[in-house]
C-alpha cells in the first residue's frame, strides 16, 4: 500500500534526522563557537517563561526522547517486515569480524561504531583541553604551576567524557521502551553495550577523580577540598559519592562475581539511584540535561515494568525433565503476541519477593493463544529452589495441587523475525540453549499450517548435550516432528551426547528410553493472565505526556521558588537548589506517567476479565505415533562433539547457493567456533554466485 509505505519512510526520516541532530550537538558542544553562542541563547531564554532550563531541555534532552516517541510509532506501523532476499549487502557488516578478542565476537559494524565513538571521545577531550590551554587561568586557591594546571584540565575534561558515556549507558537496558529495537536489536542482545559503556564511564570517571585527588595531594589540600559542599559550582563531595557508588556497582558486576554472587550483583545495582542523584548535584543541572533522556526513558520503563508485574498470575502446569529442568506453562491473554526468541522475567514470591530471572519463551503465540511456556534449568540457588518446589508438588500424588503464584514481566523480543527471511536455517544449540529454537520451530510449523509462503524449506538442528537425559528438552516439538511429513518443512536433527559412550542410535529409540522419566503436574489457578507490555502507541503517548509534565512542573517550581526569591532578595540561591527543583520536576513527571498507566491498565483488566484457560499437560505417547513417522532419520551420536567444519561444508553443498541463516545459542566456545566458520564469508561480494553465504546470529539464553 502506498500510504503505509509513505508513513514509514517519513517516520524513519524523522527519527534519523532527530538522532543526527542530537549527535551533532555533542560534536559542537566542546567548541568555543558553541560555548559563546549558547551563553547568549541562555541569556535570552532566561527572560522568557521557560528560562534557561527550558532551552536546555528542548535542545539537549528532548531530541532523543522524540526519537523514542517517533520510533515507537514507526514500530507500530512496521509490525511485520516482509521477507527480503537482499541480505548480502549487509552480511559483510553484521557477520563476525573478530572472533576471539577480549570483548568477544565482534562484527565489522560494531567495530566501526565503536571506532567512531572513540574518535568522538578523543575529539571532546582535544577540543576542551586546547581551549583551556589557550586561556591558561590556573586555580588561584591551589597556586598551580603550568604542568599541574594542564594535568588538572585533563582530569576535568575526562569527567566530560564519562558524562558522554553516561548519556548512552541506560539506553541498551531499556526493556519495554527499548529504542534499540529500531535497529533490530533485542534487549538481551544489547546488554553487552551497556557493559562496555559502563566500563568506559567508570574508567574515565576514575581518571577524573584520581587526577583531581592527585593535584589536591601534592598541594596538601585534600582535607580542605574533598569535604566541600559548595553553594556554587561543582559540589566535590557529591562527585566523590558518585564515583564510589559507581565503582561498587562496576566491581560487583564483574563476570566472576555476578555468576557466583548473583544476589550481591543484583542488589548493589540498585545503587544507581544514589549514583544519578550524586552526579546531578556534582555536575549541575546544565550537565544533567545531556544525560537526562536516558534517565527519563529508563525511569518510565521501570514504572511500566513495576505496574505490569504487580498483578500476579499463576503456573497452570509443569513438566519435570530428568535433567533437573522444568517446563512451566503460564496463562496469557489471547491478544498478547510475541515473536520467537522473546524472553520474559519471572519472579516467584514464595522463593524471593525481590529477585527477577530471565528465561527464553519456548512456545509460539501463533500456535497457542492461551498459554506461554518457559524451560528453567536448575543451576543456581533460585532455580534449584523452584525445581524443588515443583518436584514437591509432583510427589504429593494428587491430580491438581495448590496454585503457584508468579509475577511476569515482558515479553521482550525483536520486532521482526529474521529467521523467516532464509530458505535454509542452521540452528546450533548447546544444553539449555535449545530453548529459543523451540519457539522458532513451532512458529515455522504454525505459520506453514496457515499456508503462508516464503518460509524456510530446510532446517537442520545441531544439538550438543552432556548427557542423553538432556534430549528430553525436545519434547515440546515432538508434535511438530510427528506432522512434518504433511508439511513442507524439511527438518533434520543431529544430536551429540559428549559425555556418554554408546553405539549410535536414532531419536525414536532414545526417546522411548527416556519417556517414562518425564513427570507432569497440573496446578490450581486464579483468574488472572499475563497481558504483556503496553502497545507502541501507548509508549509514545506516555513518553510525550510525561515530557510535557516535566517541563510544566519545572517552569512552575522555578517561578515559585527561584524567580520570587530573586525579586525579594539579591542573594543568590545555592546552585544545588536548582538541581533539587529539577529532581522534583522529574519525580512529578514520572508519578504522572505512573498514574496514567495504572488507571488505563486497571480499566482494561476490569473490562476484559477472563478465566484462566486450563490446559493440563499430558505425556506424549511415542507408541501412538505411526511407524511411518521417520524419527529414524534424525541422528544421535555419543562420545564426540559436533564437527562444525564438516556440518558447514555439507550445508553449503545442499543449499544451492542461497543464503543460510546460522543461529547459535550455547556456551561461548560454541559461538566462537561457529563464528569462525562464518567469518570467511565476509568476502561474499566477490564469491561465486553458487557459493552460499552464511549469515551469523548469536542468541543469548542468559544475561
Amino acid at each position: 500500500m502506498a500510504m503505509p509505505s509513505t508513513v514509514l519512510i517519513t517516520l524513519k526520516s524523522v527519527v534519523i534526522l532527530l538522532f543526527a541532530g542530537w549527535v551533532c550537538l555533542w560534536l559542537l558542544k566542546p567548541t568555543d563557537f558553541w560555548t559563546k553562542t549558547w551563553h547568549k541563547a541562555e541569556d535570552r531564554a532566561d527572560n522568557t517563561i521557560f528560562g534557561y532550563q527550558g532551552l536546555n531541555f528542548a535542545v539537549y534532552s528532548f531530541p532523543l526522547i522524540a526519537v523514542a516517541i517517533f520510533g515507537f510509532i514507526y514500530l507500530h506501523f512496521h509490525a511485520e517486515e516482509p521477507k527480503s532476499s537482499k541480505r548480502m549487502s549487509i552480511t559483510s557488516l553484521t557477520n563476525p569480524f573478530i572472533v576471539r578478542g577480549p570483548m568477544g565476537i565482534l562484527s565489522l559494524c560494531e567495530i566501526l561504531v565503536a571506532a567512531l565513538f572513540i574518535i568522538f571521545l578523543a575529539w571532546t577531550v582535544y577540543a576542551r583541553v586546547s581551549n583551556d590551554f589557550k586561556k591558561m587561568t590556573p586555580v588561584k586557591s591551589l597556586k598551580l604551576n603550568e604542568w599541574q594546571y594542564k594535568l588538572m584540565r585533563f582530569g576535568t575534561r575526562f569527567g566530560l567524557v564519562a558524562e558522554a558515556c553516561l548519556a548512552l549507558l541506560l539506553l541498551p537496558i531499556l526493556r519495554g521502551m527499548a529504542v534499540f529495537r529500531l535497529i533490530g536489536l533485542s534487549f538481551e542482545a544489547s546488554v553487552r553495550y551497556h557493559v562496555w559503556l559502563g566500563t568506559a564511564m567508570i574508567f574515565f570517571a576514575t581518571l577524573h577523580g584520581s587526577i583531581t585527588l592527585f593535584i589536591w595531594g601534592i598541594k596538601h589540600q585534600i582535607q580542605d577540598e574533598m569535604w566541600k559542599w559548595q553553594s556554587t559550582g561543582r559540589v566535590y563531595l557529591a562527585g566523590e559519592i558518585a564515583l564510589f557508588t559507581g565503582l561498587v556497582i562496576w566491581i560487583t558486576s564483574l563476570p566472576w562475581i555476578r555468576r557466583k554472587q548473583f544476589e550481591l550483583f543484583y542488589y548493589t545495582h540498585h545503587l544507581y539511584a544514589l549514583f544519578l542523584i550524586a552526579f546531578l548535584i556534582h555536575g549541575g543541572d546544565r550537565h544533567f540535561y545531556m544525560v537526562f533522556p536516558g534517565v527519563f526513558l529508563f525511569a518510565l520503563d521501570k514504572v511500566l515494568r513495576i505496574i505490569q508485574s504487580r498483578v500476579e498470575t499463576c503456573v497452570v502446569s509443569a513438566r519435570i525433565f530428568p535433567c533437573r529442568a522444568i517446563e512451566l506453562t503460564l496463562p496469557k491473554h489471547p491478544g498478547l503476541k510475541y515473536t520467537p526468541t522473546s524472553v520474559i522475567f519471572l519472579k516467584v514470591p514464595s522463593i524471593s519477593r525481590l529477585q527477577w530471572h530471565l528465561f527464553s519463551i519456548t512456545s509460539s503465540s501463533t500456535a497457542d493463544d492461551e498459554t506461554l511456556s518457559v524451560i528453567v534449568k536448575g543451576e543456581g540457588w533460585w532455580t534449584n529452589a523452584l525445581y524443588s518446589r515443583i518436584v514437591t508438588a509432583v510427589d504429593s500424588k494428587t491430580h491438581q495441587v495448590k496454585y503457584l503464584p508468579v509475577s511476569v514481566e515482558g515479553p521482550y523480543g525483536p520486532t521482526s523475525m529474521d529467521f523467516l527471511r532464509y530458505d535454509s536455517l542452521l540452528l546450533l544449540a548447546g544444553g539449555v540453549g535449545i530453548t529459543p529454537f523451540l519457539s522458532i520451530l513451532q512458529e515455522i510449523a504454525s505459520t506453514q499450517d496457515r499456508n503462508k509462503s516464503g518460509l524456510p524449506k530446510k532446517v537442520q538442528l545441531i544439538y550438543a548435550v552432556k548427557k542423553s537425559e538432556d534430549i528430553t528438552l525436545l519434547r515440546p516439538i515432538l508434535p511438530l516432528l510427528a506432522n512434518q511429513i504433511e508439511d513442507q518443512l524439511h527438518l533434520r536433527i543431529k544430536i551429540f551426547v559428549t559425555q556418554e559412550l554408546k553405539s549410535a542410535t536414532n531419536l525414536r529409540e532414545l526417546l522411548n528410553e527416556l519417556t517414562d522419566q518425564v513427570q507432569t503436574v497440573n496446578f490450581e489457578s486464579v483468574n488472572c493472565v499475563a497481558r504483556g507490555i503496553e502497545s507502541f502507541p501507548w509508549l509514545a503517548a506516555i513518553a510525550l505526556l510525561s515530557s510535557i509534565k516535566f517541563m510544566i512542573s519545572l517552569v512552575c517550581l522555578d517561578h515559585a521558588f527561584l524567580h520570587s526569591e530573586k525579586r525579594a532578595s539579591k542573594k543568590k540561591s545555592p546552585s544545588w537548589f536548582t538541581d533539587i527543583l529539577l529532581l522534583c520536576s522529574f519525580v512529578i513527571a514520572i508519578i504522572s506517567g505512573t498514574f496514567i498507566v495504572a488507571i488505563t491498565r486497571w480499566r482494561k483488566m476490569r473490562n476484559d476479565a477472563r478465566p484462566v484457560y486450563q490446559k493440563p499437560i499430558e505425556g506424549t505417547d511415542l507408541g501412538s505415533i505411526e511407524s511411518s513417522y521417520e524419527l529414524e532419520e534424525h541422528e544421535v551420536h555419543y562420545g564426540r562433539r559436533p564437527d562444525f567444519g564438516d556440518i558447514f561444508s555439507k550445508i553449503a553443498s545442499q543449499s544451492g547457493g542461497s543464503t543460510v541463516g546460522v543461529f547459535v545459542c550455547g556456551p561461548e566456545s560454541m559461538k566462537q567456533s561457529v563464528a569462525q566458520l562464518c567469518k570467511p564469508n565476509l568476502q561474499g561480494l566477490s564469491a561465486k554466485r553458487s557459493t552460499p553465504s552464511f549469515c551469523f546470529h548469536s542468541l543469548n539464553f542468559e544475561l
